[in-house]
């Protein structure tokens, strides 16, 4: 007699009834998100400022990162920027997709995970450990571990061990304008691609697709006539928004649903994406291979075939892009 089995439609029924069921507590743990289903981002703890660091002599800190993170990569882009290679040597992590926690890829430096470290600097610590961190070797602290301000502290407290002081990411003259792009591309870019790819709900994600390419085709406009987002100047507004830019067709665009363009689509903004990496140093903390394994590899509730797409080609972004010429005094940039 032929094995009984259970109607095809039951067996679609039930597998969908029991993965919609995990993936909503896999995902409460992922992204935790507000009522009407829309991610909502934990806030950082550590948050000291420029008087916490003293002289910033080299050697004394170190900046830890995970190559694959955006907000880790916006201090590695800094610190390229201002030659701090020297002064400030890396701690790196990579996720560990069992464990989900970032660990230490050399464990010399005396901790197996980043919780490890963090609980170093605040005993019984069970808060959320992430990338970026600057850490005090002489108090075996954390300083700050918000990327938005690491990237200020970088510019300015750093700036005596520094190969390239005179580069100056954070202007006083252009303090307020760097700020309401910081915080327009932060709400609608920077984690608007995370309340795509998190959203529980359609109409949050539809409300936050929306946002995102409004703001981007708003962007496109502006850099029409304008070689970064403050004029002829690479500021930490630029800064900001590169590192979501360098992740947008490789990851953004399939694994979040940022899908109504690719970055190459459009005429300035793809350019101005391609000037930034070309910008000395920048290029080498690009690391497109290992941005594609940690998303896609590590962040099993939105692929859990765990299968990791080619991508685009990393050549793309060494392209032309002719932007020099829209410099007031060309061969004024750095580039």
């Amino acid at each position: 007699m032929p094995k009984a089995s259970l109607p095809p439609g039951l067996v679609v029924k039930l597998g969908k009834t029991v993965w919609q069921t995990l993936w909503q507590i896999m995902m409460a743990r992922l992204a935790p998100t507000d009522a009407a289903g829309a991610y909502v981002r934990p806030n950082s703890e550590f948050r000291q400022g420029l008087d916490a660091i003293e002289g910033a002599k080299p050697g004394r800190y170190r900046l830890i990162v995970g190559m694959g993170c955006p907000w880790a990569h916006r201090t590695l882009v800094v610190r390229a920027i201002k030659g701090l290679e020297s002064a400030l040597p890396l701690w790196i992590v990579e996720p560990s997709p069992d464990e989900g926690m970032w660990r230490f890829v050399d464990d010399r430096v005396g901790w197996r995970s980043l919780p490890d470290l963090y609980r170093t600097a605040q005993p019984g610590y069970a808060g959320r450990s992430t990338v970026p961190v600057l850490w005090d070797t002489h108090t075996r602290t954390i300083l700050n571990n918000e990327s938005a301000d690491i990237i200020v502290l970088l510019n300015a407290a750093f700036n005596d061990c520094a190969a390239r002081p005179d580069v100056d990411l954070y202007p006083e003259a252009l303090r307020s304008r760097i700020d309401d792009w910081g915080d327009r591309i932060y709400h609608a870019i920077n984690n608007g691609v995370y309340r795509c790819g998190f959203a529980r709900t359609q109409v949050a994600y539809t409300e936050a697709c929306t946002l995102l390419f409004d703001t981007l085709n708003a962007i496109d406009a502006h850099l029409a006539d304008h070689r970064y987002l403050c004029g002829d100047r690479i500021t930490l507004a630029d800064v900001r928004l590169f590192t979501t830019l360098a992740r947008f067709d490789a990851v953004y665009h399939g694994l979040f649903k940022c899908d109504r363009a690719h970055l190459r689509d459009y005429a300035h903004l793809w350019p101005y994406a391609r000037d930034l990496y070309q910008q000395p140093g920048v290029a080498a903390t690009c690391d497109f291979v290992t941005i594609q394994r940690d998303y896609y590899g590590n962040l099993f509730p939105l692929n859990p075939g765990g299968i990791i797409p080619l991508g685009p080609d990393p050549a793309l972004w060494q392209r032309p892009h002719d932007r020099r010429a829209m410099s007031a005094v060309p061969g004024s940039e750095e580039n």
